[in-house]
């Protein structure tokens, strides 16, 4: 099976020995096998400068294993939806559900649907917070519950870049009584053995890679222009391209799960594996085969107001032309499932840059098909 995918293996190893990454895991699985899982990089790159020196780190010092976490912004996006679908699956919410239904503080007039189709409305937390806020559930839901929309919701999308975390995870918890964390943990990674989470534990803060960025000005570029709806939707709460906060015990240990995802590779990979198979993974069924293809049914086609280009919007997942669903992340990080090549792809890079490596590893890939 190596040999098959050598292309693979050697597109990962020229990625850092040209300089183009410092710090990655990329996991395949076809045909519900693993057939790539390769690892390599160091957790603590040169020039990231901000890992607090008095925290703890792991034994066997700062090479990257098969076991390290990376944050992986919005690719855990759809991780945060499967959780409110799943207690769609289950019956305790419909789709087409008010969400004041639910939340009864909840003034905009949104769908569950629209929520988890990036149509509601609320791509912005509407009041300015400092970094600290980030750690600050009842706050920041508390903000979008009192929001007015940007958009008479259902009409079009616009990405809900760090808000949409909040808004599915807040309906988990009313509807469940659990954080959208401790539901994920309980209920999907558990079950699935998924090596991903939303708010660390001390013991796997210590197993995350510090993020670094790929060229200095990468979080201005990222931000877009002052004032864009790009930059009032990534900017608010500070902190969330600011290196000191992303490495710090106050983001890895809160939930954020529009962004703040910290996943292994292997972990997303089998995710979609199981998503890929219809809602079940070695043996234990999850969603109903129904449920997952609403989830990965286009829900939106059209116009992205944040992202500024065409967007299809599945219940979670941007879907694409050759068929795969899946999400990127700011920085680089990408999981997918391909069913009409039958594998499922999770890149997880701490150099946060853009997404030309993970675009040389698939045409590597598909070469070997």
């Amino acid at each position: 099976m190596r040999a098959r995918f050598a292309a693979v293996h050697d597109c990962f190893h020229d990625l850092f020995a040209s300089g183009r990454e410092t710090g990655a895991a990329l996991a395949v699985r076809y045909d519900g096998q693993p057939v790539v899982d390769l690892v390599g990089g160091s957790t603590r790159p040169a020039g990231g400068g901000t890992h607090p020196a008095d925290e703890p780190r792991r034994a066997g010092g700062d090479v990257s294993q098969a076991d390290t976490l990376v944050n992986v912004y919005s690719v855990g996006k759809p991780v945060a939806a499967l959780c409110l679908l799943l207690l769609v699956d289950r019956g305790r919410l419909d789709l087409d559900d008010p969400v004041v239904r639910h939340w009864p503080q909840f003034r905009t007039p949104a769908t569950v649907r629209q929520v988890l189709a990036h149509t509601a409305g609320l791509p912005v937390f509407p009041v300015p917070r400092p970094a600290p806020a980030l750690g600050d559930w009842a706050l920041l839901t508390g903000d979008l519950a009192a929001a007015e929309p940007e958009w008479e919701p259902g009409t079009v999308a616009g990405e809900h870049a760090l808000t949409y975390g909040h808004l599915v995870g807040e309906l988990v918890r009313r509807v469940d009584g659990r954080t959208v964390g401790r539901f994920l943990a309980e209920e999907i990674a558990g079950p699935w053995r998924l090596d991903l989470a939303f708010g660390l534990e001390p013991a796997d803060q210590r197993r995350c890679a510090d993020l670094s960025y790929g060229v200095p000005d990468w979080p201005v570029t990222t931000l877009g222009v002052p004032g864009s709806l790009r930059e009032r939707a990534l900017g608010n709460p500070v902190g969330c391209l600011d290196l000191a906060v992303l490495n710090s015990p106050l983001w890895r240990g809160a939930e954020i799960p529009a962004v703040n995802l910290h996943a292994t590779a292997t972990g997303l990979a089998r995710l979609y594996d199981g998503l890929l198979a219809g809602g079940a993974l070695d043996g234990v069924r999850l969603f109903a085969a129904d449920l997952v293809a609403e989830a990965t049914r286009v829900q939106y086609d059209g116009p992205d107001l944040l992202l500024a280009s065409r967007t299809r919007w599945t219940l979670g997942m941007q879907y694409e032309e050759d068929g795969s669903w899946g999400m990127g992340g700011i920085g680089g990080s990408c999981a997918w499932a391909d069913p009409v090549r039958g594998y499922t792809l999770a890149y997880t890079t701490s150099r946060l840059a853009g997404f030309d490596r993970v675009e040389a590893l698939v045409d590597a890939l598909h070469s070997c098909f």
